[in-house]
């Protein structure tokens, strides 16, 4: 993929305009609970600021009704973090669509949350317009919204003197390019979750790509029941069974393949005290009972895919195997993630779930690449192209 960065932008005295990601979570009283997107925005400000440019951020937070910035809509409260972690004075603008004051090279100031503007969400070119003449460098270094076609993050990039990707923006488009652009073989993905439909078009985009594709939690027990095997009261989507066969069958034309468990962890309750059992899977044979659900894999299958992951070239994880949360099935996950932060291998790890599981098990510093973006990091894995990195590739 090809974007200009930010790093080669030449900086002095430039307004320099950067969409963050900085919907941080806060308490009851209004305060930051959890600043880490806000830190993960520091390395793009701190190059402007340093490089001498009059910076404005800006940002969405929470679901705010345009036209109308609720205090509790407000980014005052992360004005205010940023000014302790910049060790300076950040200024919070509120009414800035029409203007912004006349900044200082290297001072920082905050826009107000962007999505309390009229036209924001729907991608109003006017908007995009009177955006961009504010600035002279348009920064997207929000990739968690990069799947949305919002004023902020794609119509601005059409309009303003020059677009690019600040550093947290192209550390992700660079590690998703190594990993499936240009991946080291064996290519191997762990997809997981508690539903196909929610990642049928990922599975079908994957089969298409990957020489293995290891799936786990609810779909693992769809595609078991898909190729026969008894799978009890196992949370499964029996209507899709014929997708998921089309999935095996579409790797196995390439000679790729789909590993299915071989054993599997049992138990009657979903529950962190739940008496369970582990259990060989036979085809033909009755090998879970009808009140028996699956919620984890055994630990031959978690063996057997440890191998395959430690002999990867490139790995790309989203979600768990198991009900990682309860420790009595959270053995399977945790040998994967293990598994993963062994391998000489690159990887690359994306979704809520998985990123809980990285941070549990301790290997967080082991992983090639942990991606933040959420929805836009499962929407990359579909192939879909994403608006606001097209944006910036057309300004290339």
């Amino acid at each position: 993929m090809r974007f200009k960065r930010l790093e080669d932008q030449d900086l002095a005295g430039k307004r320099v305009f950067i969409r963050a990601d900085l919907n941080v979570p806060l308490d009851q009283r209004g305060a930051i609970s959890d600043d880490t997107r806000l830190r993960a925005s520091l390395p793009a400000i701190r190059l402007a600021k340093e490089g001498g440019a009059r910076v404005m951020v800006t940002s969405h937070l929470g679901r705010p009704e345009e036209g109308v910035c609720r205090e509790e809509d407000s980014l005052a409260p992360v004005a205010r973090r940023l000014a302790e972690l910049l060790a300076a004075p950040v200024a919070l603008i509120k009414d800035w669509i029409h203007g912004v004051p006349e900044l200082q090279p290297g001072q920082v100031v905050v826009l107000e949350n962007c999505r309390c503007n009229p036209g924001e969400k729907k991608n109003d070119p006017d908007l995009a317009k009177r955006m961009a003449s504010l600035c002279d460098i348009y920064v997207n270094d929000a990739f968690g919204t990069a799947h949305r076609a919002e004023a902020t993050t794609h119509g601005i990039a059409a309009f303003a003197p020059i677009a690019c990707a600040g550093p947290l923006m192209a550390a992700e488009l660079d590690a998703l390019g190594r990993a499936l652009a240009a991946p080291a073989r064996p290519l191997v993905a762990i997809v997981a979750g508690s539903k196909v439909s929610t990642k049928l078009s990922i599975l079908q985009s994957l089969a298409h790509k990957v020489d293995r594709l290891i799936v786990g939690g609810g779909i693992a027990n769809s595609f078991l029941a898909a190729v026969g095997s008894d799978i009890g009261a196992s949370l499964a989507e029996r209507d899709l069974l014929d997708e998921a066969r089309t999935v095996i069958e579409t790797m196995r034309a390439r000679g790729a393949e789909v590993p299915l468990p071989v054993d599997v962890v049992l138990a009657k309750r979903f529950a962190a005290d739940a008496e369970y059992r582990i259990a060989e899977l036979h085809p033909g044979e009755v090998c879970v009972e009808a009140d028996e659900m699956i919620l984890d894999i055994g630990p031959r299958t978690a063996r057997a895919l440890a191998q395959t992951l430690e002999s990867a070239g490139t790995m790309v994880w989203n979600g768990p195997v198991g009900v990682f949360e309860f420790d009595a099935f959270s053995a399977g996950t945790e040998t994967i993630a293990r598994a993963i932060a062994s391998s000489k291998g690159f990887s690359i790890a994306g979704g809520g779930d998985t990123l809980a599981a990285i941070a549990k098990f301790g290997v967080a510093d082991q992983m090639g690449y942990i991606s933040t973006g959420g929805g836009a990091f499962l929407e990359f894995l579909e192939g879909k192209p994403l608006p606001a990195i097209t944006a910036l590739m057309e300004r290339s």
